[in-house]
């Protein structure tokens, strides 16, 4: 590895052993860095240097009318917010910030300005409980925090000392996204105009992903530098192939991979624009295609499901290119959005672990009831029990190799990740002759449900802390319009009843413990849960019940 910029070396010193890496696939010109370079220096400074400085970076909604903010104006709002990270908050290269915000303008801001002082930012869902965030906070050893301020109550309850999430070890949080005195804007107005980048190793960690795992214990994917702009440099170049024209719009929060690189690097990397709205419904989504005249849009097959019948009373006359991911695209979606807008979606499947899609296909090479073929750059493979391959057609566990990979930060769940050189993300796919890739299903208990992942466990925990709750079991059951609901078995203690009244008590229970799209959206009363003779929940048999 080059020599880090790190004075904090903790991300460094908590990657697994590189025998535990996945095979690296970097002999490939889409990918060959330099040794030193600043993932946001080269997605920001280098457009203005292509003479993209006056140009619109990122739209926003400013009294109903949209509102630009041209590369030039954004370098500056970043250059001094991190001139404010150094020299107000004292933090130095290395140091782990965490980020939380809706996506806006601030937001992105935040962003870029840590990256490009060598901070390694871990981004956070607004919807994280103070239960949620203290996980994150205490795994990467964070100090410091940038957090929109309208969403300070729950990070507050983490630098509360009398609170039952109180992280000891974060110092400090300052707020954005407002003008008072001390907020990052506040302080940043007063700093110089430019900030020289830190000089940072390509293999530098600058961001930690963090993903809810089937034990609802969240793991930390740490992605270089050169991951950021790989993630840039091979989908979108191959697959999705934008242009400076571009304007690009979509739903997934900038804490998802899928958002930080749909609606944020793809656009800067290739010198387009940006539309960073903070809430988005199916119907608002439209109004923001036709207010902005979207071209690209990022979002999950939930949102195109109930857009399709929308679609007559808007004008998205614009809209070029639509990217389905988050969950599984059924093909009744993609034939119902081809009808309604003459648009063929592009469909991918990438990962936290991956940092972004290396699955997918565009235009004449969709295969119907195929995600795709491996994106270039990427091999893929399905793969028997023993990690040989299976003949074409036969179902196997999808493995993946490329440039990037999964690192998660001192977890011994790496070595079920990787194994043999092969990323595995736990899906059970099957590759034709010619390399197409259709999905079978998840090949573990995540519940995916509107894009977003959930795991069955973690909501088990909660519930089982309700006074009637004796014991439970939760999984994803199929449903039309989210792909997948939260559905919970509960067996009740002797006194209480399974009624209406049950079922709402414990789906607020849940909502007011953690994020509330975790809730169970069905639950079902029965007398016992299956078991095996070991104890162990047999999660198979409440599938089918």
């Amino acid at each position: 590895m080059e020599a880090t910029a790190h004075v904090d070396t903790f991300a460094r010193d908590n990657l697994p052993p590189e025998s535990q890496w996945p095979v690296l696939l970097l002999d490939n010109a889409d990918v060959a860095y330099p040794a030193r370079l600043n993932c946001a220096a080269e997605l920001l400074d280098r457009a203005i240097e292509a003479g993209r400085g006056a140009a619109p970076a990122i739209w926003s909604e400013v009294d109903g009318k949209p509102h630009a903010t041209t590369y030039a104006r954004l370098r500056t709002l970043v250059d001094r917010s991190a001139h404010v990270l150094v020299e107000d908050m004292g933090l130095v290269p290395g140091n782990r910030v965490l980020l939380r915000g809706p996506n806006t303008l601030q937001m992105a801001v935040a962003f870029l300005a840590a990256l490009k002082a060598g901070l390694v930012v871990v981004p956070t869902m607004p919807l994280l409980r103070a239960k949620e965030l203290k996980q994150i906070v205490d795994k990467a050893q964070i100090a410091a925090a940038l957090c929109d301020a309208r969403l300070t109550d729950e990070l507050s309850r983490c630098t509360n000392p009398d609170d039952e999430f109180f992280c000891a070890g974060l110092k400090q949080v300052r707020p954005f996204h407002d003008d008072a005195p001390g907020s990052l804007e506040q302080l940043a107005a007063g700093k110089p105009d430019t900030f020289t980048a830190c000089d940072t190793a390509s293999d530098d960690v600058c961001l930690i992903a963090f993903t809810s795992g089937t034990t609802g214990t969240p793991k930390g994917c740490m992605h270089f530098h050169r991951d950021v702009l790989s993630m840039c440099d091979l989908f979108p170049r191959h697959v999705l192939k934008p242009t400076a024209e571009d304007v690009f719009c979509g739903t997934p929060p900038l804490a998802f991979t899928f958002g930080l690189g749909g609606i944020l690097c793809f656009p800067l990397r290739s010198g387009a624009s940006t539309v960073l709205i903070e809430k988005l419904t199916p119907p608002l989504l439209l109004q923001a295609i036709e207010q902005f005249r979207a071209t690209i849009v990022f979002t999950a097959p939930t949102f195109y499901r109930q857009m399709a019948p929308l679609v007559k009373d808007a004008d998205i006359s614009s809209l070029r290119k639509t990217v389905s991911a988050g969950e599984a695209l059924p093909q009744a979606t993609r034939d119902l959005w081809r009808e309604a807008t003459g648009i063929e979606m592009i469909d991918g499947i990438g990962g936290t672990e991956m940092i972004h899609i290396f699955i997918s296909s565009a235009g004449g090479d969709v295969r119907p009831g195929s995600i795709g073929r491996a994106v270039p750059g990427y091999v893929v493979q399905a793969l028997d029990d023993a990690l040989e391959p299976v003949a074409p057609g036969v179902t196997g566990h999808l493995a993946v190799r490329g440039p990037t990979g999964c690192r998660y930060l001192a977890d011994e769940r790496q070595m079920k990740f990787v194994r043999n050189g092969w990323n595995l993300p736990g899906d059970a796919v099957s590759i034709d002759a010619d390399g197409y890739v259709y999905y079978q299903a998840r090949a573990d208990d995540m519940i995916v449900s509107s894009g977003y992942n959930i795991a069955g466990p973690e909501v088990e925990t909660v519930l089982m802390q309700h006074p009637a709750v004796a014991e439970c079991g939760v999984i994803g059951a199929p449903d039309e319009l989210r792909g997948q609901v939260v559905k919970a078995f509960v067996v009740l203690r002797p006194g209480f009843k399974g009624d209406e009244a049950m079922v709402s008590e414990l789906q607020n229970f849940v909502k007011n413990a953690v994020a509330a799209y975790k809730y169970p959206r069905v639950v079902a009363f029965i007398d016992a849960l299956p078991r095996t003779e070991t104890g162990k929940l047999k999660r198979a048999v409440l599938r089918t019940m």
